[in-house]
């Protein structure tokens, strides 16, 4: 008791002695509280540990027990540390009034929540991944379409993703391919005779002539050319029934007309007769010689006309959509440089090379100066596309999965809805969409890969959620 006595006396000696000598004022004021007040018990963790943390306050998280370089290890974060999964109704209300801050306004009854890393993971109540990330909140509202993306502004920055306008413009494009010219075949003449004939005299041209409508050819005898020209020139002084039958039979026998109408006026026959060129052209073929008896069939001359020429391209299988009648082409000969000739696509031929998977396709071009020659190599620029005004895009623009070709719209307010397309012509620039796109919408054209995944992400989401509905 003595020894209790003596400290509390000592002690009230003492603060009675620096209270006169204003001791405690002449102190650091927080210094003093904080020698003074008592102080507050630390507040202990509770719940199951979430995830570790790195001791030092980097971003650095693990689910399970972990060291860091320097062998230290990560520190524990529980439950109460760092979300309160407990329902807030049941905290006081002084302890809500307390903490109370500004929030943002309701979005509506809270749907589920999603993974943030964009797995398709949902869970009915707040939670963490892997890497003590919180799960998303998704809102009763926002998943209305579940095929819409939508984008806050700050992320659309980040990915780059832009818009154009569809509009009404001509898509085209250039199917190149190689080609062959050849001749027109409706401009060759074949000259043989129908009957028996002997040659008596052949025009001094060779193969590879030029030679005009008209010009003399040859001369040749035939037995039965000469009655049938007698009975024509004792007819015409007869009944006019037999001068046409005689006629007619000179011109089946293959007499030319210009022959027919010298006996008509004459009224002689000669003894040979004049066969002379059937049209303008090049002599590709000569067989008739002085002297010789032609039969039948064969073939003394044969002629072609140069004036026009064909190419023949192949065209690949998968390139024949955008080859249409009527087409523009540009025609550059390889042994021709500098020099490139218009032409028109005439035929697409009704059938598939099996073995080169290619379809040859005419076109059909003027020769003036006959620097085409038959089976010059040619290189052939067709134009594909729709010569008329149709709706179109940039080729970036569409998504093409294999089973799909989609095109994102523009909705705004960070919107952008998924559009199933019907394409058309695909140009060097634009595609025409024939449906699913209309001329002014906001299509994207930069990082709709991104949109799209999204969109599967929200669909495959949507379904889960649909399935999990009592």
């Amino acid at each position: 008791m003595a020894a209790t006595l003596s400290l509390a006396v000592l002690l009230g000696g003492g603060g009675y002695w620096a209270g006169t000598n204003n001791l405690v004022s002449s102190l650091p004021f927080d210094l003093a509280v904080t020698a003074l007040a008592t102080p507050a018990p630390m507040a202990v963790p509770t719940g199951a540990i979430v995830y570790y943390r790195h001791p030092d306050g980097l971003p650095q998280f693990s689910p399970t027990p972990k060291n860091t370089d320097d062998s230290r290890p990560f520190v524990a974060v529980h439950a109460s540390e760092d979300v309160s999964f407990e329902d807030e109704a049941k905290a006081p209300s002084s302890t809500k009034a307390a903490d109370a801050a500004p929030t943002e306004p309701a979005k509506g009854r809270i749907l589920y929540y999603r993974n943030p890393m964009g797995l398709p993971d949902t869970s009915k109540v707040p939670k963490k991944d892997s890497m003590g990330m919180d799960y998303i909140p998704v809102y009763e509202g926002e998943q209305s379409d579940a095929s819409t993306v939508k984008v806050s502004l700050g992320k659309l920055q980040r990915t780059g993703v832009k818009t154009a306008t569809a509009e009404m413009a001509s898509v085209g494009r250039a199917v190149r391919v190689p080609g062959t010219v050849a001749l027109d075949e409706r401009l060759v003449s074949i000259i043989s005779m129908r009957t028996d004939s002997f040659v008596d005299d052949v025009a001094n041209v060779t193969t590879g002539d030029q030679i005009g409508k008209g010009e003399k050819l040859f001369r040749f005898y035939s037995r039965e050319v000469a009655t049938a020209a007698s009975e024509y020139a004792a007819g015409l002084n007869g009944s006019r029934g037999n001068d046409e039958a005689s006629a007619l039979r000179l011109k089946n026998l293959g007499v030319p007309p210009e022959v027919i109408e010298g006996i008509a006026r004459t009224r002689q026959v000669p003894t040979s007769m004049t066969y002379t060129a059937p049209r303008d052209g090049i002599i590709l073929e000569r067989t008739a010689a002085a002297g010789m008896m032609a039969k039948p069939g064969d073939v003394l001359f044969r002629i072609a006309d140069v004036s026009n020429m064909w190419v023949i391209a192949d065209v690949p299988e998968y390139d024949l959509a955008s080859v249409a009648f009527g087409a523009k082409a540009d025609i550059t000969i390889r042994s021709l440089p500098g020099r490139t000739f218009r032409g028109t696509v005439d035929l697409v031929y009704p059938e598939v090379e099996t073995q080169t998977r290619t379809t040859k396709v005419r076109i059909e071009l003027s020769n003036p100066d006959g620097m085409l020659r038959a089976n010059m190599y040619a290189d052939v620029e067709i134009e594909a596309g729709a010569p008329n005004p149709v709706v179109a895009v940039p080729n970036s623009a569409v998504v093409d999965t294999g089973d799909r070709q989609v095109v994102f719209i523009d909705r705004g307010d960070g919107k952008f809805e998924p559009k199933d397309v019907t394409l058309g012509v695909r140009g060097d620039d634009s595609t025409e969409i024939r449906q699913g796109v209309a001329a002014g919408d906001k299509v994207v054209v930069s990082a709709n890969f991104l949109l799209d995944a999204e969109s599967n992400l929200n669909s495959a989401l949507s379904a889960m959620t649909e399935e999990a509905k009592p």
